[in-house]
């Protein structure tokens, strides 16, 4: 599984000109599902970024997590991340796990931060989507 996620003051997705999810201050959170990927590392990431720091505290540290900072979470599912570029100039898909079987982690992964106590909004998997987000900083982590 590979995700980056970028705190944002505000983030939407659209598919087919319709907005169909929005979130202001947050995370966005894109998330490529790999072959060999299980519900036991679904669950683990998502506790991690409930847990996560990134939010600044009064005195501009961050110490602050996404339910403390009263933030929300937009969760898109982004299979280009599994590509693999290490050769030639087209990337590969193969290490992106099929649809069928990446759906239902999908689905784990955003149950598991709503029953961490976040709000969490989605995009709508396997679509052609529009994200727009303000990045906050920019703050851009990668969780391999």
């Amino acid at each position: 599984m590979k995700i980056v996620l970028q705190r944002v003051k505000k983030a939407a997705v659209a598919v087919g000109g319709e907005e169909i999810s929005r979130i202001g201050k947050g995370i966005l959170v894109l998330v490529g599902i790999e072959k060999g990927d299980s519900s036991s590392r679904v669950q683990e990431l998502a506790r991690k970024i409930a847990g996560l720091r990134i939010f600044e505290d009064a005195e501009g540290k961050m110490n602050l997590s996404v339910q403390t900072a009263s933030g929300e979470v937009l969760v898109v599912s982004q299979f280009t991340l599994a590509a693999d570029l290490k050769k030639g100039t087209r990337p590969s898909f193969d290490p992106a796990e099929t649809p069928e079987k990446a759906r239902p982690l999908m689905e784990s992964f955003v149950s598991s931060l709503r029953q961490a106590g976040l709000l969490v909004q989605e995009g709508r998997f396997a679509a052609k989507m529009e994200v727009t987000l303000v990045n906050d900083g920019p703050v851009t982590f990668l969780l391999p």
